[in-house]
């Protein structure tokens, strides 16, 4: 009966090491990846090459997550504030379940939560892998040179995001 413990334990670590969170965390300083994916609402395709020259927050969520839905406030406020002076947020939706998979229901989901800015669909987990995220949601800003320069997971730290943001943007190009 012992060993049942230890190979559970084993089975467990082995299948979450090649989930959605067995990519390594982006770290400050690095090159932001790229954000293409599957369809994008609001917007067409994107690019981090495309993007160069501007302050770009990339952040993850998914429609039913509570936390998710909490900072979208925050973010369509600095959206709304900021994009004028070179600010442009990239919302990947990864999703948690599998209603949340459906196109339509993150377009009606997007609509219904007045998000204005750009949103990409990552069903598979690419885009999340490649950014090295954890946990939702999580918002990772870079420099107008397409640098990670800040990363945040969960709801809070409002004020010092929204101070990173005003200094990068101020940084110019």
């Amino acid at each position: 009966m012992r060993w049942r413990t230890p190979f559970v334990v084993a089975l467990l670590a082995a299948g979450l090491a090649t989930g959605p969170a067995s990519g390594q965390a982006l770290r400050v300083g690095a090159p932001a990846p790229d954000v293409a994916g599957e369809r994008w609402i609001n917007s067409g395709p994107l690019t981090m090459q495309g993007l160069r020259g501007r302050v770009v927050m990339v952040e993850f969520w998914t429609f039913d997550c509570i936390n998710c839905r909490n900072v979208i406030p925050q973010l369509k406020s600095w959206h709304e504030r900021y994009e004028k002076d070179g600010f442009t947020i990239v919302s990947v939706h990864s999703p948690e379940f599998f209603w949340e998979k459906s196109y339509d229901n993150v377009v009606s989901a997007t609509k219904k939560l007045g998000i204005r800015y750009p949103v990409v669909q990552d069903n598979d987990f690419t885009i999340w892998n490649r950014w090295g995220v954890r946990a939702w949601p999580t918002m990772i800003l870079m420099d107008r040179k397409g640098i990670v320069r800040y990363r945040h997971i969960g709801e809070g730290e409002y004020d010092a995001t929204e101070a990173m943001i005003r200094r990068l943007l101020a940084e110019g190009g």
